[in-house]
Protein backbone atom coordinates (compact mmCIF):
# COMPACT_ATOMS: atom_id res chain seq x y z
CA UNK A 1 0.00 0.00 0.00
CA UNK A 2 1.39 3.13 0.01
CA UNK A 3 2.73 4.97 3.51
CA UNK A 4 3.41 8.01 4.75
CA UNK A 5 6.86 8.10 7.02
CA UNK A 6 6.70 10.17 9.79
CA UNK A 7 9.63 11.94 11.66
CA UNK A 8 9.08 12.93 15.05
CA UNK A 9 12.39 14.43 16.44
CA UNK A 10 12.17 14.69 20.32
CA UNK A 11 14.34 15.57 23.76
CA UNK A 12 15.71 11.86 24.06
CA UNK A 13 14.71 10.74 20.94
CA UNK A 14 13.91 10.60 16.90
CA UNK A 15 10.98 8.38 16.21
CA UNK A 16 10.02 7.06 13.09
CA UNK A 17 6.41 5.74 11.95
CA UNK A 18 4.74 4.76 8.65
CA UNK A 19 1.22 4.84 8.55
CA UNK A 20 -1.21 3.82 5.76
CA UNK A 21 -4.03 5.36 4.05
CA UNK A 22 -6.40 5.08 6.63
CA UNK A 23 -3.93 6.33 9.79
CA UNK A 24 -3.03 2.28 10.57
CA UNK A 25 0.73 2.30 12.01
CA UNK A 26 2.77 -0.08 9.97
CA UNK A 27 6.17 0.54 11.03
CA UNK A 28 7.65 2.23 13.90
CA UNK A 29 11.70 3.12 15.28
CA UNK A 30 13.41 4.97 17.35
CA UNK A 31 16.81 6.54 17.55
CA UNK A 32 18.32 7.75 21.14
CA UNK A 33 20.54 10.16 22.51
CA UNK A 34 21.10 11.70 25.82
CA UNK A 35 20.13 15.38 27.01
CA UNK A 36 23.40 16.77 28.34
CA UNK A 37 22.71 19.08 31.66
CA UNK A 38 26.70 20.68 31.77
CA UNK A 39 25.89 23.17 34.43
CA UNK A 40 23.16 24.37 36.80
CA UNK A 41 19.77 25.27 34.92
CA UNK A 42 21.04 23.89 31.34
CA UNK A 43 19.99 21.45 29.32
CA UNK A 44 21.46 21.14 25.85
CA UNK A 45 21.40 18.04 22.95
CA UNK A 46 24.01 17.95 20.43
CA UNK A 47 22.68 19.30 16.80
CA UNK A 48 24.42 17.48 14.81
CA UNK A 49 23.16 14.14 16.27
CA UNK A 50 19.61 15.81 15.88
CA UNK A 51 20.20 15.53 12.13
CA UNK A 52 21.62 12.47 11.89
CA UNK A 53 19.31 10.80 13.90
CA UNK A 54 16.66 12.30 11.71
CA UNK A 55 18.12 10.37 8.84
CA UNK A 56 18.85 6.97 10.55
CA UNK A 57 15.36 6.84 11.81
CA UNK A 58 14.24 7.44 8.10
CA UNK A 59 16.21 5.08 6.66
CA UNK A 60 15.45 2.36 9.32
CA UNK A 61 11.79 2.78 8.82
CA UNK A 62 12.00 2.93 5.08
CA UNK A 63 14.39 -0.35 4.88
CA UNK A 64 11.25 -2.03 6.79
CA UNK A 65 8.53 -0.24 4.56
CA UNK A 66 10.37 -2.27 1.36
CA UNK A 67 10.72 -5.22 3.08
CA UNK A 68 7.03 -5.11 3.51
CA UNK A 69 6.34 -4.47 0.07
CA UNK A 70 4.74 -1.16 0.33
CA UNK A 71 5.78 2.41 -1.03
CA UNK A 72 6.61 5.46 0.50
CA UNK A 73 4.37 8.27 -1.20
CA UNK A 74 5.75 11.11 1.23
CA UNK A 75 8.04 11.97 4.19
CA UNK A 76 6.40 14.38 6.81
CA UNK A 77 8.22 15.91 9.98
CA UNK A 78 7.56 16.72 13.32
CA UNK A 79 9.77 18.91 16.07
CA UNK A 80 9.89 19.78 19.63
CA UNK A 81 8.82 23.44 19.72
CA UNK A 82 11.55 26.61 21.79
CA UNK A 83 15.19 24.95 20.68
CA UNK A 84 17.91 26.96 19.54
CA UNK A 85 21.22 26.82 17.67
CA UNK A 86 23.59 28.86 16.08
CA UNK A 87 23.81 27.60 12.64
CA UNK A 88 25.78 27.84 9.25
CA UNK A 89 24.36 29.84 6.32
CA UNK A 90 23.00 25.89 4.79
CA UNK A 91 21.59 25.75 8.00
CA UNK A 92 24.13 23.04 9.44
CA UNK A 93 24.35 23.51 13.52
CA UNK A 94 27.57 25.39 14.72
CA UNK A 95 26.99 24.74 18.26
CA UNK A 96 24.75 22.53 20.55
CA UNK A 97 21.02 23.00 20.68
CA UNK A 98 19.38 24.95 23.62
CA UNK A 99 16.34 22.75 24.59
CA UNK A 100 13.15 24.17 25.98
CA UNK A 101 14.11 22.98 29.13
CA UNK A 102 17.10 25.32 29.68
CA UNK A 103 16.42 27.73 32.24
CA UNK A 104 19.49 30.08 31.68
CA UNK A 105 17.56 33.03 30.06
CA UNK A 106 15.63 33.34 33.07
CA UNK A 107 16.08 36.58 34.53
CA UNK A 108 16.14 37.92 31.07
CA UNK A 109 12.50 36.74 30.73
CA UNK A 110 11.68 38.11 33.86
CA UNK A 111 13.25 42.01 32.90
CA UNK A 112 11.09 41.81 29.46
CA UNK A 113 7.54 41.18 31.45
CA UNK A 114 8.75 43.60 34.03
CA UNK A 115 9.24 46.28 31.76
CA UNK A 116 5.33 45.43 30.78
CA UNK A 117 6.09 43.68 27.11
CA UNK A 118 5.28 40.65 27.84
CA UNK A 119 1.16 40.51 27.50
CA UNK A 120 1.63 42.61 24.29
CA UNK A 121 4.59 39.86 22.66
CA UNK A 122 2.59 36.86 23.86
CA UNK A 123 -0.67 38.87 22.39
CA UNK A 124 1.16 39.16 18.97
CA UNK A 125 3.16 36.01 19.00
CA UNK A 126 1.02 33.74 20.55
CA UNK A 127 3.71 32.47 22.84
CA UNK A 128 4.21 33.16 26.90
CA UNK A 129 7.39 35.20 27.89
CA UNK A 130 9.34 32.59 29.30
CA UNK A 131 12.89 30.93 29.68
CA UNK A 132 12.01 28.46 27.51
CA UNK A 133 11.58 30.47 24.38
CA UNK A 134 13.70 31.51 21.57
CA UNK A 135 12.96 34.95 22.55
CA UNK A 136 14.56 34.99 25.51
CA UNK A 137 17.32 32.82 24.17
CA UNK A 138 18.63 35.08 22.24
CA UNK A 139 18.39 38.19 24.51
CA UNK A 140 20.40 36.13 26.46
CA UNK A 141 23.09 35.68 23.91
CA UNK A 142 22.77 39.36 23.37
CA UNK A 143 24.39 39.90 26.43
CA UNK A 144 26.53 36.57 27.10
CA UNK A 145 28.24 37.12 23.42
CA UNK A 146 27.27 39.83 21.15
CA UNK A 147 29.93 39.51 18.55
CA UNK A 148 28.69 35.95 18.20
CA UNK A 149 25.35 36.77 17.98
CA UNK A 150 25.58 38.61 15.46
CA UNK A 151 28.48 36.72 13.19
CA UNK A 152 26.90 33.58 13.00
CA UNK A 153 24.65 33.75 9.73
CA UNK A 154 21.72 31.87 11.12
CA UNK A 155 20.04 30.77 14.44
CA UNK A 156 17.33 28.17 14.46
CA UNK A 157 15.92 25.43 15.92
CA UNK A 158 14.84 21.75 15.48
CA UNK A 159 13.23 22.18 12.05
CA UNK A 160 16.09 23.93 10.85
CA UNK A 161 18.59 21.55 11.82
CA UNK A 162 16.66 18.50 10.48
CA UNK A 163 15.83 19.80 7.33
CA UNK A 164 19.54 20.79 6.63
CA UNK A 165 19.82 16.57 6.84
CA UNK A 166 16.93 15.83 4.89
CA UNK A 167 16.51 18.65 2.04
CA UNK A 168 19.94 20.08 2.02
CA UNK A 169 18.61 22.93 0.20
CA UNK A 170 16.96 26.53 1.38
CA UNK A 171 16.91 28.38 4.97
CA UNK A 172 12.97 27.69 5.61
CA UNK A 173 10.76 26.98 8.57
CA UNK A 174 6.89 25.79 8.85
CA UNK A 175 4.24 28.43 10.38
CA UNK A 176 3.69 26.25 13.49
CA UNK A 177 7.33 26.01 14.62
CA UNK A 178 7.58 29.72 14.33
CA UNK A 179 4.77 29.85 16.27
CA UNK A 180 6.78 28.84 18.82
CA UNK A 181 9.72 30.79 18.99
CA UNK A 182 7.90 34.08 20.68
CA UNK A 183 9.56 35.99 17.61
CA UNK A 184 6.41 35.50 15.19
CA UNK A 185 3.74 37.84 14.70
CA UNK A 186 0.68 34.77 13.78
CA UNK A 187 -1.81 37.54 12.81
CA UNK A 188 0.43 39.70 10.61
CA UNK A 189 2.80 36.58 9.97
CA UNK A 190 5.80 38.27 10.01
CA UNK A 191 8.58 38.46 12.42
CA UNK A 192 7.78 40.64 15.30
CA UNK A 193 9.76 44.25 14.93
CA UNK A 194 9.83 44.60 19.05
CA UNK A 195 11.05 40.41 19.41
CA UNK A 196 13.80 41.56 17.02
CA UNK A 197 14.72 44.52 18.99
CA UNK A 198 14.75 42.89 21.77
CA UNK A 199 16.87 40.18 20.74
CA UNK A 200 19.15 41.78 18.56
CA UNK A 201 19.17 39.16 15.75
CA UNK A 202 18.75 40.08 12.29
CA UNK A 203 15.57 39.24 9.99
CA UNK A 204 18.11 37.57 7.87
CA UNK A 205 19.31 35.44 10.14
CA UNK A 206 16.24 33.71 10.76
CA UNK A 207 14.40 31.39 8.14
CA UNK A 208 11.51 32.09 6.11
CA UNK A 209 8.74 31.16 6.91
CA UNK A 210 6.12 28.79 4.71
CA UNK A 211 2.97 27.08 5.69
CA UNK A 212 3.02 23.66 7.37
CA UNK A 213 1.82 21.85 4.35
CA UNK A 214 4.52 22.76 2.07
CA UNK A 215 6.30 20.38 0.09
CA UNK A 216 9.70 20.00 -0.53
CA UNK A 217 12.00 17.58 -1.59
CA UNK A 218 13.77 14.58 0.16
CA UNK A 219 17.71 15.12 -0.08
CA UNK A 220 19.03 12.87 -2.83
CA UNK A 221 21.64 11.09 -0.82
CA UNK A 222 19.49 10.54 1.50
CA UNK A 223 16.71 9.00 -0.43
CA UNK A 224 19.40 6.98 -2.24
CA UNK A 225 20.34 5.48 1.35
CA UNK A 226 16.82 5.27 2.20
CA UNK A 227 16.11 3.36 -0.53
CA UNK A 228 13.31 6.03 -2.17
CA UNK A 229 13.24 7.64 -5.56
CA UNK A 230 15.12 10.85 -6.07
CA UNK A 231 12.11 13.36 -5.66
CA UNK A 232 10.18 12.01 -2.31
CA UNK A 233 8.14 14.48 -1.63
CA UNK A 234 9.02 15.89 2.21
CA UNK A 235 6.18 17.80 3.75
CA UNK A 236 7.64 20.41 6.32
CA UNK A 237 5.18 19.27 9.11
CA UNK A 238 4.59 20.96 12.06
CA UNK A 239 5.58 21.57 15.86
CA UNK A 240 4.95 18.42 17.95
CA UNK A 241 2.12 19.56 20.10
CA UNK A 242 -0.33 20.51 17.35
CA UNK A 243 0.97 16.99 15.79
CA UNK A 244 -0.41 15.20 18.85
CA UNK A 245 -4.16 16.63 18.25
CA UNK A 246 -4.35 15.48 14.55
CA UNK A 247 -2.70 11.71 15.97
CA UNK A 248 -4.73 11.24 18.26
CA UNK A 249 -8.10 12.53 16.30
CA UNK A 250 -8.53 15.40 19.08
CA UNK A 251 -9.64 18.02 15.81
CA UNK A 252 -13.59 18.36 16.52
CA UNK A 253 -14.63 21.13 18.99
CA UNK A 254 -14.53 20.19 22.81
CA UNK A 255 -11.77 17.59 21.86
CA UNK A 256 -8.63 18.40 23.99
CA UNK A 257 -5.68 16.37 23.37
CA UNK A 258 -2.81 15.85 26.73
CA UNK A 259 0.67 14.48 25.90
CA UNK A 260 2.36 12.42 28.70
CA UNK A 261 5.77 11.96 28.80
CA UNK A 262 8.63 13.47 29.40
CA UNK A 263 6.73 17.09 30.06
CA UNK A 264 3.22 17.53 28.97
CA UNK A 265 0.69 19.97 27.36
CA UNK A 266 -3.52 20.18 27.13
CA UNK A 267 -4.45 21.53 23.91
CA UNK A 268 -7.75 22.13 21.91
CA UNK A 269 -7.69 23.03 17.78
CA UNK A 270 -9.27 26.40 17.32
CA UNK A 271 -9.89 27.81 13.32
CA UNK A 272 -8.27 31.23 14.09
CA UNK A 273 -5.58 32.34 16.47
CA UNK A 274 -6.63 33.43 19.96
CA UNK A 275 -4.86 35.83 21.83
CA UNK A 276 -5.46 34.75 25.24
CA UNK A 277 -5.51 38.27 27.08
CA UNK A 278 -4.73 37.01 30.76
CA UNK A 279 -1.80 35.76 29.71
CA UNK A 280 -1.91 31.94 30.42
CA UNK A 281 -2.80 30.01 27.37
CA UNK A 282 -0.18 29.62 24.00
CA UNK A 283 -1.67 29.51 20.59
CA UNK A 284 0.73 27.71 18.02
CA UNK A 285 -0.44 26.54 14.23
CA UNK A 286 -1.27 23.31 13.03
CA UNK A 287 -2.40 24.50 9.34
CA UNK A 288 -3.12 28.43 8.52
CA UNK A 289 -6.58 27.87 9.50
CA UNK A 290 -6.44 25.29 12.75
CA UNK A 291 -4.26 26.14 15.88
CA UNK A 292 -3.56 24.66 18.80
CA UNK A 293 -4.35 27.02 22.25
CA UNK A 294 -3.42 25.37 25.72
CA UNK A 295 -0.61 25.05 27.90
CA UNK A 296 2.98 23.20 28.45
CA UNK A 297 4.15 21.93 31.91
CA UNK A 298 7.37 21.12 32.21
CA UNK A 299 7.53 17.69 34.42
CA UNK A 300 5.17 14.90 33.50
CA UNK A 301 6.97 11.10 33.42
CA UNK A 302 10.41 12.82 34.06
CA UNK A 303 9.26 12.84 37.86
CA UNK A 304 8.53 9.33 37.88
CA UNK A 305 11.79 8.55 36.56
CA UNK A 306 13.48 10.91 38.77
CA UNK A 307 11.98 8.93 41.59
CA UNK A 308 12.66 5.65 40.21
CA UNK A 309 16.44 6.57 40.30
CA UNK A 310 16.39 8.18 43.89
CA UNK A 311 13.82 6.84 46.11
CA UNK A 312 13.34 3.27 44.87
CA UNK A 313 15.13 0.44 46.70
CA UNK A 314 17.46 -1.56 43.79
CA UNK A 315 16.39 0.57 41.19
CA UNK A 316 19.12 3.30 41.79
CA UNK A 317 21.07 2.77 38.53
CA UNK A 318 20.97 5.67 35.77
CA UNK A 319 18.33 4.54 33.19
CA UNK A 320 21.79 4.74 30.60
CA UNK A 321 23.15 1.71 32.26
CA UNK A 322 20.15 -0.62 31.44
CA UNK A 323 17.23 -1.19 29.84
CA UNK A 324 14.89 -1.72 32.49
CA UNK A 325 14.15 2.13 32.82
CA UNK A 326 10.73 1.66 31.83
CA UNK A 327 9.99 -1.54 34.18
CA UNK A 328 11.56 0.29 37.33
CA UNK A 329 8.65 3.00 36.57
CA UNK A 330 6.15 0.77 35.95
CA UNK A 331 7.06 -1.09 39.62
CA UNK A 332 7.03 2.47 41.13
CA UNK A 333 3.50 3.36 39.78
CA UNK A 334 2.29 -0.31 40.94
CA UNK A 335 3.12 0.20 44.36
CA UNK A 336 1.88 4.18 44.65
CA UNK A 337 -1.44 2.31 43.52
CA UNK A 338 -2.13 1.18 47.01
CA UNK A 339 -1.79 5.28 48.50
CA UNK A 340 -5.22 6.65 48.35
CA UNK A 341 -5.82 9.63 46.51
CA UNK A 342 -4.94 12.85 47.95
CA UNK A 343 -1.94 10.60 49.30
CA UNK A 344 -2.95 10.60 52.78
CA UNK A 345 -2.55 14.77 52.64
CA UNK A 346 1.06 14.61 50.94
CA UNK A 347 1.04 17.62 48.27
CA UNK A 348 3.82 17.43 45.94
CA UNK A 349 5.09 20.36 43.48
CA UNK A 350 6.28 18.70 40.68
CA UNK A 351 8.42 21.42 39.23
CA UNK A 352 12.05 19.25 39.00
CA UNK A 353 12.36 21.36 35.86
CA UNK A 354 10.74 24.44 36.62
CA UNK A 355 6.79 25.08 35.24
CA UNK A 356 5.23 26.98 32.53
CA UNK A 357 1.53 26.90 32.24
CA UNK A 358 -0.25 28.63 33.90
CA UNK A 359 1.64 30.49 35.75
CA UNK A 360 4.82 30.92 33.15
CA UNK A 361 6.87 31.65 35.89
CA UNK A 362 10.83 31.31 36.08
CA UNK A 363 12.57 30.13 38.74
CA UNK A 364 9.92 27.65 39.89
CA UNK A 365 11.28 24.81 41.83
CA UNK A 366 9.75 21.62 43.09
CA UNK A 367 8.73 20.02 47.18
CA UNK A 368 6.56 18.43 49.37
CA UNK A 369 4.39 19.89 51.71
CA UNK A 370 2.68 18.28 54.43
CA UNK A 371 5.12 15.29 55.23
CA UNK A 372 4.87 12.90 58.36
CA UNK A 373 6.52 9.62 59.12
CA UNK A 374 3.91 7.54 58.31
CA UNK A 375 4.22 8.57 54.52
CA UNK A 376 6.44 5.90 52.47
CA UNK A 377 7.54 5.85 49.05
CA UNK A 378 3.99 5.16 47.40
CA UNK A 379 2.94 7.97 48.54
CA UNK A 380 5.57 10.00 47.67
CA UNK A 381 4.94 8.61 43.76
CA UNK A 382 1.67 9.12 44.20
CA UNK A 383 1.74 12.47 45.39
CA UNK A 384 3.82 13.09 42.55
CA UNK A 385 2.07 11.78 39.34
CA UNK A 386 -1.03 13.68 41.40
CA UNK A 387 0.98 16.55 41.34
CA UNK A 388 1.93 16.45 37.41
CA UNK A 389 -2.07 15.71 36.97
CA UNK A 390 -3.05 18.40 39.14
CA UNK A 391 -0.58 20.71 36.87
CA UNK A 392 -2.86 20.14 33.78
CA UNK A 393 -6.20 20.40 35.29
CA UNK A 394 -4.96 23.80 36.32
CA UNK A 395 -4.55 24.48 33.02
CA UNK A 396 -7.62 23.33 32.11
CA UNK A 397 -9.62 25.35 34.37
CA UNK A 398 -7.80 28.39 32.85
CA UNK A 399 -9.97 26.82 29.48
CA UNK A 400 -13.30 27.45 31.43
CA UNK A 401 -12.76 30.79 32.58
CA UNK A 402 -12.18 31.64 28.87
CA UNK A 403 -15.76 29.95 28.61
CA UNK A 404 -14.39 27.42 26.11
CA UNK A 405 -16.12 23.99 26.95
CA UNK A 406 -14.17 20.78 27.03
CA UNK A 407 -16.18 17.86 27.17
CA UNK A 408 -13.39 14.76 26.24
CA UNK A 409 -9.44 13.94 26.30
CA UNK A 410 -7.90 11.99 24.10
CA UNK A 411 -4.41 11.38 25.87
CA UNK A 412 -0.97 10.16 24.34
CA UNK A 413 2.83 9.59 25.42
CA UNK A 414 4.50 6.90 27.80
CA UNK A 415 2.62 7.67 30.74
CA UNK A 416 -0.78 6.91 29.22
CA UNK A 417 0.66 2.79 29.49
CA UNK A 418 -0.29 3.14 33.00
CA UNK A 419 -3.85 2.69 34.73
CA UNK A 420 -3.01 4.99 37.96
CA UNK A 421 -1.35 7.97 35.52
CA UNK A 422 -4.52 7.64 33.09
CA UNK A 423 -7.10 7.50 36.30
CA UNK A 424 -5.96 10.10 38.19
CA UNK A 425 -5.68 12.12 35.13
CA UNK A 426 -9.46 11.56 34.39
CA UNK A 427 -9.86 12.11 38.09
CA UNK A 428 -8.07 15.44 38.59
CA UNK A 429 -9.67 16.97 35.12
CA UNK A 430 -13.38 15.28 35.74
CA UNK A 431 -13.33 14.68 32.13
CA UNK A 432 -13.50 10.93 30.45
CA UNK A 433 -9.98 10.42 28.87
CA UNK A 434 -9.94 7.99 25.90
CA UNK A 435 -6.00 6.77 24.94
CA UNK A 436 -5.28 6.23 21.72
CA UNK A 437 -4.33 3.11 20.51
CA UNK A 438 -0.72 4.39 19.36
CA UNK A 439 1.93 6.25 22.08
CA UNK A 440 3.48 7.60 18.86
CA UNK A 441 0.33 10.04 18.70
CA UNK A 442 2.61 12.93 17.72
CA UNK A 443 4.50 11.12 14.76
CA UNK A 444 0.92 9.81 13.72
CA UNK A 445 0.08 13.39 13.43
CA UNK A 446 3.25 13.93 11.26
CA UNK A 447 1.86 11.29 9.08
CA UNK A 448 -1.71 12.92 8.57
CA UNK A 449 -0.56 15.98 7.98
CA UNK A 450 1.92 14.43 4.92
CA UNK A 451 -1.17 13.01 3.85
CA UNK A 452 -3.45 16.32 3.72
CA UNK A 453 -0.72 17.98 2.17
CA UNK A 454 -0.27 15.91 -0.50
CA UNK A 455 -4.08 15.35 -0.97
CA UNK A 456 -4.55 12.25 0.21
CA UNK A 457 -6.36 13.44 3.34
CA UNK A 458 -8.91 16.60 2.30
CA UNK A 459 -10.28 17.23 5.81
CA UNK A 460 -8.05 17.04 9.04
CA UNK A 461 -11.21 16.50 10.75
CA UNK A 462 -11.77 12.78 9.25
CA UNK A 463 -8.14 12.06 12.03
CA UNK A 464 -10.70 11.79 14.27
CA UNK A 465 -12.86 8.93 12.42
CA UNK A 466 -8.91 7.50 11.49
CA UNK A 467 -7.09 6.90 15.25
CA UNK A 468 -8.22 3.98 17.10
CA UNK A 469 -8.92 3.86 20.72
CA UNK A 470 -8.20 1.57 23.51
CA UNK A 471 -10.41 2.64 26.36
CA UNK A 472 -12.15 5.22 28.14
CA UNK A 473 -11.28 6.45 31.53
CA UNK A 474 -14.46 8.09 33.45
CA UNK A 475 -13.40 9.86 36.56
CA UNK A 476 -14.45 8.62 40.19
CA UNK A 477 -16.23 11.10 41.48
CA UNK A 478 -15.62 10.96 44.92
CA UNK A 479 -11.35 11.46 43.91
CA UNK A 480 -12.19 14.53 41.06
CA UNK A 481 -13.86 16.00 44.54
CA UNK A 482 -11.27 15.60 46.91
CA UNK A 483 -8.87 16.73 43.90
CA UNK A 484 -10.85 19.88 43.07
CA UNK A 485 -10.86 20.85 46.68
CA UNK A 486 -7.06 20.19 46.81
CA UNK A 487 -6.53 22.68 43.88
CA UNK A 488 -6.40 25.85 45.71
CA UNK A 489 -4.02 24.47 48.14
CA UNK A 490 -1.32 24.06 44.79
CA UNK A 491 -1.63 27.53 44.14
CA UNK A 492 -1.35 29.21 47.24
CA UNK A 493 0.91 26.37 48.02
CA UNK A 494 3.19 27.43 44.48
CA UNK A 495 2.60 31.08 44.96
CA UNK A 496 4.01 30.79 48.93
CA UNK A 497 7.37 28.98 48.28
CA UNK A 498 8.55 30.10 45.22
CA UNK A 499 10.70 33.44 46.31
CA UNK A 500 11.75 30.63 49.22
CA UNK A 501 12.82 27.94 47.09
CA UNK A 502 14.50 30.64 44.27
CA UNK A 503 17.01 31.97 47.12
CA UNK A 504 17.50 28.29 47.65
CA UNK A 505 18.10 27.51 44.36
CA UNK A 506 20.93 30.64 43.84
CA UNK A 507 22.60 29.16 47.71
CA UNK A 508 23.05 25.89 46.15
CA UNK A 509 26.90 24.82 44.75
CA UNK A 510 26.42 23.87 40.98
CA UNK A 511 26.02 20.52 40.49
CA UNK A 512 28.65 18.43 38.54
CA UNK A 513 27.86 18.74 34.73
CA UNK A 514 25.90 15.55 33.88
CA UNK A 515 23.73 13.65 31.37
CA UNK A 516 19.94 12.43 31.61
CA UNK A 517 17.69 9.92 29.74
CA UNK A 518 14.11 10.61 29.94
CA UNK A 519 10.85 8.82 28.46
CA UNK A 520 10.31 11.44 25.66
CA UNK A 521 7.17 13.34 24.73
CA UNK A 522 5.44 16.32 22.83
CA UNK A 523 6.48 19.70 24.24
CA UNK A 524 4.32 22.25 23.36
Amino acid sequence: MDVVIGIDTGTTATKGIAAGPNGEVLVTTSVHYPLSVPGPGRAELDAARLRDAAIEALVGVATRVRERGDQVVAVSLSAFLHGLAPLDADGSPRGPLITWADNRAAEHSRRIAEAGRAKGLQARTGTPVHPMAPLAKLAWWRDEDPRLLRDTPRWGGVKEVVLSGLAGAGFVLDLSVASGTGMYDIHQRRWDPEALDLTGVREDQLAEVVPTTTVLKLDPDVAAAAGLPPGTPLVIGAADGPLANLGVGATPAGVAAVSLGTSGALRMLVDHPVADQAGRLFCYALTEDRWALGGAINNAGSVVRWAGQTMAAGFDRPAAEGDDADERDAALLLEAAGSPAGSDGLLCLPYLLGERAPWWRGGMRGAYLGLRREHGRAHLVRAAVEGVCQQLALVRDTFAAEHIAMTEVRATGGAVNSELWVGILAAALDLPVAVADTPEGTALGACLLGLHAIGHLPDLDQAAALVAITGHTRPDPADAALYRRLRPLIERSAEAVTDVLTELDHLAPSPLPSTEKAVDAPRG
